[in-house]
C-alpha cells in the first residue's frame, strides 16, 4: 500500500537515482604520476577510457561500467565476493596514528587483514592530536597537497593490489569544520546554532564538505543531532541545543551542504543518547529515561528529518539501551525506523566500542561473538573501534561459516556498504585528480570570511543595563582582560575540531582591535578549576594563599582602568566528552575573582566562554553587561573585540534555556503545560530564556497576518508581520515564529517553535516577514502512534524569543468537510493550594 511514508521513500529513491547517474558520467583515465607520493609505478593497464578494470581480468564487468544501473553492479560484485571479502567491508580501520601504524602502504600490507579489502579508513594522518597532546605529528598531513596525494597513494594500493579492487572509503570527523591539519575553524555546534542562521549552516557544511573532498575524504562524522535536554552533559558544547524544531532544521542544512560536495554526511548519535542517568556520560553510556512519546517528538525528529529532507547516507549507531534494548543490536532502530520508515540508503556505523558494550555493559550478549551477532541482525553495517578490525571480523566470519548469521543478512550489510561507494564515485574516478588544487581550497579566503561570519553571529549578549555596551573606544586609555579564558590558546581546542591552529584569544583581540594608544593589561587571576575539581562543585574550601594571591593582583590591576573585561567559563577539558558535570555555576574560584573586580567599582563587562549553559545568578543581578562566546573558533578573540567595541552588532540567540539553577533540572524548551510552571517552594522560570539574545538596536513587530485563518490539515497556512528597525543602529533580528494547539487529544506542548528567520534591518527600516505553516508543523504524534493533524484551533506567536512575544494570532484546521470542533479560550491554569 502507498503511504505518504513510502512517498517520501520514493523521492529520495529517485534523487539518490540522480546523484548515482551523475556519478556514472565521471569517466575514469589513467591516473598521472603527480597524483601520488614516492614511486609513481602504477599498474597502468587496469585503467582504461570509462572504465577501471577493477578484477585485473581485461573484461569490462557489469561492477566496473559506469553504465550499468547501481544496483545491478553491487549484485554482480556480491556475487564475486568471498566470505572474507565481504566481512573486510563490514569494518573500520582506524588509520595513522590509531592502529595504522604506516602512513603509506608497505610491503606488509600484502598479508595484513585489509589485503582482502577494507570498509573504510578512519581519521588516517589527519594531524590530530589526541586528547592529552600526545599523538605523534604525521608527516603527511601538511602540506594538505601532500595529504591528498597521500590518500591517493592508499587509495591505489586497495584498487591496485586487492582481488578485486573495490575502493576504500576515507571517513573523518567534522562538527566544527573538518578534523584535520589547519582546516578551516569553525565555532562549536552550540555556538553555530546560536546563529539561527539556516542559510549559513549550509555553507558551514558545503565547506566542510569541500575541504575533505580536497584532502581525500569522502565521508564526514557530522552533524551531531542529539538534544542537549540536560546541561549537565558533558557534550552539549557539540549540540545545536535542546529544541528538536531548531535541532532538524540546522541539522538538514548541514546535511545538504556536506553530501552537495558528494561527500556523505554522517549523523551521530543514534538515538536517545543525548541523556545519561543524571546528566552522567563517561562510563555509564548511557541510560536514558524517556517515554517513547518522547522519543519520538523530541529525540527522533532531527533524524527523521536529515533522513528524509537531506538523504543523508551516514548514520553512527549509539552506545546507549533504550527499554533495556541496546541501540546497536536493535532492530527496531537500525532497521524498522531507520531503513523501512524512513527509507534510509546508507550504512550504519558503530560508536567506538558500542559492538562490545552489548557483551561488556548491557549484558545482553553472553559473549562477545553474540555481540556481534545480535549487531549484524539488527542493522549494523561496520563496526568501528580503535582496535584492530581482525578482532571483529574474525568471529564474524566464524559466525557466518557456522550458519549462526546467514549469507542473506550479510549480502543486505555489504550492499549498504557498496551503494554509497558508488554514490561516491570510487568506483570510477577513485582519485582525487588533482591534489596541487588542495592547497588552494583549504582554508580559501572565503572559507575563512565564512568562519568569522559565523564567530560574530554566534556571539550572544545576555544582558546590557544602561547600554554599557558597545564600549567607547575614544574613551578608553586603559583596560584591564582578566580571568583563566582571556588568553588560553588551547581553551577552544577540540579533539572533532581542525587541528594545530593559532587561536586569536579575547586578550589578543582586544589588543589588536585598540591598537597601540590603548593600554592592555591582563591578569589571569585564578585558573578555570581548582585543585579539588570535581569535588568542589561539591564542596569547595576557602581560597588558598596562592589563590587569594592572584585574585589580589587582579584588583590591583584594576585600581588604574576605565573597564575590566572578565572573560570566565570553562575550557574543553571540563566540557566534553566523558566529562559532565553535577553544578552549573562557575568553577573553581571564578565567582570570587569576579565579585572581587566588581567591587572595585570600575565599569565590568562579563565574557562567558563555556561549553554548557551556566548559572551565573550573582552576575546577572550584579554585572550590567554580560556576553556569551561559548567556544567561537580559531578567531574568536577578534569576533569578540568587534562585538565588545561596536565595530559588529551582537545577534546571536540562545539554542537552549539557562536555568538557574542545577536543581531546576530537567528545565528546558519545549516543556508541556504545567510541567515549568511557578512552584512556591522553587525560584520560577530560567535565567535566561530559550531564543533569548539583545542587540545594540531594537526591534518592533506589527501588522500580523493569517491567510488563510480556516483551512484543512493538507493546505498551507502564511504567517507574515512587519518588522522594523527601530534604533540607531543596523542590526539583525532573529524574528522566532511558535505555535500552541490549543486543544488535542494527547497533550502537547505549551509552545513549539514552527519557523524562524534573520533579518537583517539598517536604522529605520522595515521587511515584511513570511513563514508557512503545512502538515508538517501542525502534526502530532497521537494515542494511536500516528502522525496526524487533528482539527481545532492554533494558537500562533511571533516574537524575539519564547518568553518575548510580540504578536499573537490564530488559525483553524478543518476536517475534510470543513468541520472544526468548537473550543472555549485557553483558562488560566495557575491554582494556589494555600
Amino acid at each position: 500500500m502507498f503511504t505518504r511514508h513510502s512517498g517520501r521513500i520514493l523521492l529520495l529513491a529517485c534523487a539518490l537515482a540522480g546523484v548515482f547517474a551523475l556519478a556514472s558520467r565521471s569517466f575514469a583515465v589513467p591516473p598521472s604520476a603527480d597524483a601520488f607520493v614516492g614511486d609513481s609505478a602504477t599498474d597502468t593497464a587496469i585503467y582504461h577510457r570509462g572504465w577501471i578494470d577493477l578484477n585485473k581480468n581485461g573484461v569490462k564487468d557489469p561492477y566496473e561500467d559506469p553504465a550499468q544501473p547501481v544496483e545491478a553492479r553491487i549484485t554482480d560484485l556480491l556475487g564475486r565476493m568471498n566470505v572474507d571479502e565481504k566481512t573486510a567491508q563490514m569494518t573500520t580501520l582506524y588509520g595513522y596514528p590509531r592502529v595504522l601504524q604506516d602512513e603509506l602502504p608497505t610491503a606488509a600490507w600484502k598479508n595484513a587483514f585489509w589485503r582482502d579489502g577494507i570498509g573504510n579508513i578512519d581519521e588516517h594522518i589527519n594531524g590530530n592530536t589526541g586528547w592529552t597532546n600526545n599523538l605523534p605529528d604525521p608527516v603527511h598531513d601538511l602540506p594538505w597537497s601532500l595529504h591528498t596525494r597521500a590518500l591517493n597513494t592508499v587509495q591505489r594500493w586497495f584498487i591496485e593490489q586487492t582481488r578485486l579492487g573495490i575502493p576504500v572509503d576515507f571517513t573523518n570527523e567534522g562538527i566544527r569544520g573538518l578534523l584535520h591539519s589547519r582546516a578551516t575553524s569553525f565555532p562549536a555546534e552550540l555556538a553555530v546554532a546560536s546563529t539561527w542562521d539556516a542559510p549559513l549552516v549550509r555553507e558551514i557544511g558545503r565547506i566542510t564538505g569541500r575541504e575533505a573532498r580536497a584532502l581525500g575524504y569522502t565521508n564526514v562524522y557530522s552533524p551531531v543531532l542529539d538534544l542537549a535536554r540536560d546541561p549537565r552533559w558533558g557534550r552539549t558544547i557539540e549540540t545545536y541545543g535542546e529544541d528538536p524544531f531548531l535541532v532538524s532544521t540546522l541539522g538538514v542544512e548541514q546535511a545538504r551542504g556536506i553530501q552537495q560536495e558528494r561527500v556523505v554526511s554522517t549523523l551521530k548519535h543514534f538515538a536517545v543518547y543525548s541523556i545519561p542517568k543524571g546528566g552522567r556520560d563517561g562510563e555509564a553510556r548511557t541510560d536514558p529515561h524517556a517515554t517513547w512519546r518522547d522519543v519520538e517528538t523530541l529525540y527522533l525528529e532531527p533524524f527523521r528529518r536529515v533522513v528524509r529532507e537531506a538523504g543523508a547516507l551516514g548514520v553512527m549507531a549509539s552506545y546507549n539501551d533504550y527499554d533495556g534494548v541496546p541501540i546497536e543490536a536493535s532492530h527496531r532502530f537500525l532497521t524498522e525506523i531507520l531503513r523501512a520508515e524512513w527509507g534510509f540508503q546508507g550504512y550504519v556505523v558503530s560508536d567506538s566500542g558500542a559492538v562490545e558494550f552489548i557483551h561488556t555493559k548491557h549484558r545482553t550478549a553472553p559473549t562477545a561473538r553474540d555481540a556481534i551477532r545480535q549487531a549484524v541482525e539488527a542493522g549494523l553495517n561496520i563496526r568501528t573501534n580503535f582496535t584492530a578490525p581482525e578482532a571483529y571480523a574474525t568471529p564474524l566470519r566464524e559466525l557466518v561459516r557456522d550458519g549462526q548469521i546467514s549469507m542473506a543478512v550479510i549480502d543486505s550489510r555489504v550492499r549498504d556498504i557498496l551503494r554509497v561507494k558508488y554514490w561516491l564515485g570510487l568506483f570510477d574516478q577513485p582519485y582525487r585528480r588533482n591534489p596541487a588544487a588542495t592547497d588552494q581550497v583549504v582554508r580559501a579566503p572565503a572559507h575563512l570570511h565564512t568562519a568569522a561570519r559565523t564567530a560574530h553571529e554566534a556571539i550572544v549578549l545576555l544582558k546590557n543595563d544602561g547600554a554599557a555596551l558597545p564600549l567607547d573606544r575614544s574613551r578608553l586609555r586603559n583596560v584591564l582582560v582578566a580571568g583563566p579564558l582571556a588568553d588560553d590558546a588551547h581553551g577552544w581546542w577540540s579533539r572533532y575540531g581542525a587541528q594545530r591552529l593559532d587561536f586569536v584569544t579575547p586578550l589578543q583581540g582586544l589588543r589588536t582591535k585598540l591598537g597601540p594608544g590603548v593600554d592592555v593589561h591582563y591578569v589571569k587571576g585564578v585558573d578555570v578549576k581548582d585543585a579539588d575539581w570535581p569535588a568542589s562543585d561539591v564542596l569547595k574550601e576557602p581560597p588558598s594563599a596562592a589563590v587569594q594571591a592572584g585574585i589580589a593582583e587582579a584588583v590591583a590591576a584594576a585600581q588604574t582602568v576605565d573597564v575590566i573585561i572578565a572573560v570566565l567559563g570553562e575550557t574543553d577539558e571540563l566540557c566534553r566528552e566523558s566529562v559532565s558535570r553535577i553544578s552549573l555555576n562557575l568553577p573553581g574560584y571564578q565567582e570570587e575573582l569576579l565579585e572581587a573586580l566588581h567591587a572595585t567599582g570600575k565599569p565590568l563587562v562579563l565574557v562567558l566562554s563555556n561549553g554548557r549553559p551556566l548559572s551565573v545568578n550573582w552576575a546577572a543581578k550584579h554585572v550590567p553587561a554580560i556576553v556569551e562566546l561559548w567556544f567561537p573558533g580559531e578567531a574568536g578573540g577578534t569576533a569578540l573585540a568587534d562585538i565588545l567595541l561596536g565595530e559588529a552588532n551582537p545577534s546571536g540567540r540562545l539554542p537552549l534555556t539557562i536555568p538557574q539553577s542545577v536543581g531546576q533540572i530537567p528545565f528546558n524548551f519545549p516543556a508541556h503545560p504545567g510541567s515549568q510552571a511557578r512552584d512556591f517552594g522553587q525560584v520560577q522560570g530560567p535565567l535566561f530564556p530559550f531564543g533569548h539574545g539583545l542587540s545594540y538596536t531594537t526591534f518592533r513587530y506589527d501588522h500580523l497576518a493569517i491567510t488563510p485563518t480556516r483551512a484543512a490539515a493538507d493546505d498551507t497556512f502564511t504567517v507574515a508581520c512587519d518588522v522594523t528597525n527601530t534604533g540607531p543602529r543596523a542590526g539583525d533580528e532573529v524574528v522566532q515564529l511558535y505555535l500552541r494547539d490549543d486543544y488535542s487529544s494527547v497533550t502537547t506542548y505549551d509552545l513549539a517553535l514552527r519557523g524562524f528567520t534573520r533579518v537583517t534591518l539598517a536604522p529605520g527600516e522595515t521587511k515584511r516577514v513570511r513563514f508557512s505553516l503545512g502538515r508538517a508543523q501542525l502534526q502530532l504524534y497521537n494515542a494511536s502512534g500516528q502522525w496526524v493533524v487533528e482539527p481545532g484551533r492554533f494558537t500562533v506567536m511571533v516574537g524575539a524569543s519564547s518568553t518575548d512575544i510580540r504578536l499573537r494570532g490564530s488559525l483553524t484546521v478543518t476536517d475534510a468537510a470543513g468541520h472544526a470542533p468548537a473550543e472555549d479560550a485557553i483558562a488560566d491554569e495557575h491554582v494556589d493550594p494555600r
